[in-house]
């Protein structure tokens, strides 16, 4: 790997790249096997990236034309902002590059699309034993504390 890193958004020619990431990052969630995701949620969450009326967005961290990583942002309102805010949903680097600046690129790069769109924040959450990842996420980012209920129909 001695090509420059550069992060740039996903494009339709990215799908057999981004499809085993994709892939990847479910089944470290735990969405594999018996639990995977329907194939028509990634069909659709792959449609959504270039459809100008959503506001989910993806990037790749490309290197010696070998996609590494991969993000999903999206951008929602808040009661407490009058600007729209990003939710950093997914981020997903192929295990050869992790420790080597992929991820923090990434997420980089949504600071920077956040800048631009004047979004005064950025967030997510991972598992906390997802120790690796978040020492990352410790050097690049608040922790908040803030602990996520849900319910699942």
């Amino acid at each position: 790997m001695t090509d420059t890193l550069s992060v740039r958004p996903i494009e339709q020619q990215d799908f057999a790249a981004w499809k085993p990431l994709w892939d990847g990052y479910n089944a470290f969630y735990g969405r594999s096997g018996d639990t995977a995701l329907p194939d028509e949620i990634t069909q659709v969450t792959w449609k959504r990236f270039f459809d100008p009326q959503e506001p989910v967005h993806a990037l790749v961290a490309v290197q010696g034309g070998e996609v590494l990583g991969i993000t999903h942002y999206l951008y929602h309102r808040s009661t407490i902002n009058i600007e729209k805010v990003i939710y950093l949903q997914d981020l997903f680097t192929v295990e050869a590059a992790r420790g080597k600046g992929v991820g923090r690129a990434l997420i980089h790069a949504v600071y920077k699309e956040a800048a631009a769109a004047g979004a005064p924040r950025v967030y997510w959450n991972t598992y906390n034993t997802n120790h690796t990842a978040m020492r990352l996420y410790d050097s690049v980012a608040e922790k908040t504390g803030i602990v996520v209920y849900r319910k699942m129909f």
